[in-house]
């Protein structure tokens, strides 16, 4: 009995469930269904009862029963708890709460659900808003009293996106704070979603929305650099724009202290100055060596002990790391990460663990947005959709739904119209390296490669650089981290015991 029910209610998608006081009816169907072991279809259901709440008042019925909106509103039906009187009673009951809706914005069946939901005075008073919004890919921004941006967000379906938030499954209170000063919301539809996602980067960045709260301070953001010395040394620093890509950089990381993790790892393998001084021919007849110098992590320059072009040897192996392969650190590092656990001390083979992983993190995002930036065009295809990237910025995207047949007319229009991104000195040509590693990860993951231009050289990465290291950790522990991973834990439970 119940399949026949089931498949006389059609698809979920499209069938709506009216009945009155619904949550009672429905589940009567809803225990039915767990009996014969199906899974119950998620139909919307519309309320009668809930809707006449908010429709009438209590001067025009004492109460919102069947049996009283019924007569109230002509029905050739009295409900007598029957079944099928009972059913045709709502219909009749349904009709007239349709003729009421219109005052108060009510046009289709989406808004009716809505409306029948509990929703914030804000949200009611706003829902004008609503209208004239499209059902395609794009950006929408609320705007506030002054036309200023509040928010800024990408949906491939902006009418339903923007929807949302004046349902009852919006309980933010910032949201329902914006809402209210909300007083128009502006739609840019985009060819497709992935250009919807970088504008909308862009946007944020631009206007510092106040209701955003990522994207919008990238000047924030902690990076590594090799400092612009005689001889140079490591340093931390915020915001990208006074990298030198010839000097050695890394980043952008989580956070200051994931950048001096990443910083100690390297300090493990090579000997790089760990000092703040600024040295000169003055400074090294005054100083002395630390107890870096004696305990070999250091060839103190800073007192002439060590030539500059033998430290301009060690700063260019660090560039090496930062920039190409990273091998040798993540083999010297997984080494003594076993002598460690070999001897107990599981401490200290965890922080090593530590170090590795913030180096992977940090130094292998750079990598993979220096990677791609260095690309002068290639373009991309991403399920339907057809991308153009010129040095790590997105220059045009089209939609390709359309057969292979055309695939190549639709390349030729999209370099034609792309955007002009000019190679230039600084480490990120598209002036936006959140774009550019969203644009990496879409490159590196799931898209097919159709056009490549490597008039610059090929487009290569080491095997052993910190971006491979990175997905490596991230897909599966290496032995020996797995191993240092366990003997931690065995390492706690005894010192629990």
């Amino acid at each position: 009995m119940l399949p026949s029910l089931f498949e006389f209610f059609g698809s979920e998608s499209t069938t709506f469930l009216v009945a009155h006081n619904a949550p009672f009816d429905i589940s009567f169907l809803r225990a039915a269904t767990i009996r014969s072991r199906r899974k119950w279809p998620k139909y919307r259901v519309l309320d009668t009862a809930k809707i006449a709440r908010r429709v009438l008042t209590r001067d025009e019925v004492p109460n919102n029963k069947l049996a009283t909106l019924a007569p109230y509103f002509g029905a050739e039906i009295t409900p007598n708890h029957r079944a099928l009187d009972d059913a045709k009673a709502t219909v009749d009951v349904l009709h007239g709460l349709f003729e009421r809706l219109g005052s108060f914005g009510v046009t289709t069946v989406e808004d009716l659900i809505d409306f029948s939901q509990r929703l914030t005075p804000a949200q009611q008073a706003k829902r004008h808003l609503l209208q004239g919004l499209p059902k395609s890919p794009g950006l929408y921004i609320f705007r506030g009293p002054d036309d200023e941006a509040l928010y800024v967000g990408v949906s491939k379906n902006i009418a339903s996106r923007v929807r949302s938030y004046f349902s009852n499954s919006e309980a933010r209170s910032r949201v329902l704070e914006m809402i209210g000063i909300a007083e128009r919301i502006e739609a840019i539809v985009t060819p497709t979603v992935t250009e919807a996602e970088i504008r909308e980067i862009r946007m944020i960045r631009n206007l510092k929305p106040r209701y955003n709260r990522r994207s919008k301070f990238p000047e924030k953001k902690v990076w590594l650099r090799l400092s612009d010395e005689n001889f140079p040394r490591l340093v931390t620093t915020r915001g990208f724009h006074s990298l030198s890509d010839d000097a050695g950089w890394a980043g952008p990381f989580s956070g200051i202290e994931e950048a001096e993790d990443a910083k100690s790892a390297i300090y493990e393998v090579s000997t790089l100055r760990q000092c703040t001084i600024s040295i000169t021919a003055k400074s090294m007849k005054l100083a002395s060596p630390c107890v870096l110098f004696e305990m070999k992590k250091c060839e103190a320059p800073c007192v002439g002990a060590q030539s500059p072009d033998s430290y301009a040897s060690v700063a260019s192996h660090v560039r090496e790391l930062l920039h190409g392969d990273a091998s040798m650190l993540e083999e010297e590092l997984r080494n003594r990460m076993s002598e460690l656990s070999a001897a107990e001390r599981f401490e200290d083979a965890l922080a090593l663990r530590h170090r590795l992983s913030a180096f992977a993190r940090g130094v292998g995002r750079g990598q993979q947005i220096r990677s791609l930036s260095r690309v002068k065009e290639m373009v991309i295809k991403k399920d339907s959709e057809l991308l153009l990237i010129r040095h790590g910025k997105l220059a045009a995207s089209l939609s390709c739904e359309t057969g292979e047949s055309i695939l190549g007319d639709l390349i030729e229009s999209l370099r034609a119209i792309g955007e002009v991104v000019e190679e230039d000195s600084s480490i990120l040509p598209s002036g936006n390296y959140e774009e550019s590693e969203k644009l990496a990860r879409i490159v590196h993951d799931d898209c097919e490669l159709i056009w490549i231009d490597e008039s610059n050289g090929p487009w290569t990465m080491a095997i052993g650089s910190a971006a491979s290291l990175r997905f490596r950790l991230s897909e599966n522990l290496s032995d020996a981290l797995r191993q240092s991973e366990g003997i931690d834990r065995m390492g706690h439970d005894r010192i629990r015991t």
